[in-house]
């Protein structure tokens, strides 16, 4: 090295603290940076939600175990989910007119099974519908109906609850397991304490829910105060389950069917 020679400054280019915070994925993927982490999950699917103008959902929960050509009630009730994605499409205001916004779209956790059939009835229909995937250790994969552009995959459980919960008019819950349960009573609970808007609340397949959960002993233990069976109506098709949320309050857009 010639004796005046500079040194080298190839230990500070290199140095993670030199690299732009907005391109260092070690720094955004760390523990301090959790909240901005959590905030980008909202941003960016609200971001895409408002430029396909959809104002209002429907969301549609349901085990993701359910097949269209399963066992037992499993084919009848994807196909029951598939037609109620279908109506509430057509019939709700998810196509857009004249340039204004889309309401009642079908919303769902994106993956298989009831969440594909319903995702499916609404493409069947020309309509968009929205699925919010969650990052699982055993890979869950988007179903191949939700609008590409309206397929996200959240980290957070939390902020895919609120974008399931902000936008919806109504919530279907078909039979499901764990997570069904978990989405539903995120959603009674949010109703029963006020802390969301009035809407209707329908479980499909009462026979399966007075199964799965004794509501009236919810009551007669004083868990739940009676009139808090009146924050959700049952349906056994998908006819009666749109006709459920209207009787319960949901506001349908124009009629292009």
């Amino acid at each position: 090295m010639a004796a005046n020679a500079p040194p080298s400054n190839a230990a500070q280019m290199a140095s993670p603290s030199y690299r732009l915070a907005a391109l260092d994925e070690d720094f955004l993927l760390g523990d301090s940076m959790r909240g901005l982490r959590f905030l980008l999950e909202y941003a960016k699917a609200e971001e895409a939600l408002r430029a396909w103008g959809v104002r209002s959902t429907v969301v549609v929960f349901g085990s993701a175990r359910i097949a269209e050509n399963g066992p037992g009630r499993h084919a009848g009730w994807y196909a029951a989910a598939r037609e109620f994605g279908r109506i509430v499409s057509e019939r709700g205001g998810a196509i857009l007119q004249n340039g204004g916004p889309r309401d009642n779209v079908i919303a769902t956790g994106g993956g298989p099974g009831i969440m594909e059939a319903a995702n499916r009835g609404a493409s069947e229909a020309g309509a968009p519908s929205i699925g919010f995937n969650i990052t699982l250790p055993f890979e869950q994969e988007p179903n191949a109906y939700s609008t590409p552009e309206l397929t996200f995959r959240f980290h957070y459980f939390a902020m895919r609850k609120m974008h399931l919960a902000m936008r919806a008019n109504a919530l279907v819950v078909f039979p499901g397991g764990f997570g069904t349960f978990d989405e539903l009573f995120e959603l009674l609970t949010l109703r029963q304490t006020h802390k969301s808007p009035p809407l209707p609340i329908v479980l499909f397949d009462e026979p399966y829910w007075r199964a799965a959960i004794n509501f009236d002993v919810l009551v007669s233990e004083g868990m739940i105060h009676p009139a808090d069976l009146e924050l959700f109506h049952f349906a056994d098709s998908a006819e009666a389950a749109w006709q459920a949320l209207l009787d319960g309050g949901l506001r349908p857009g124009e009629d292009i069917s």
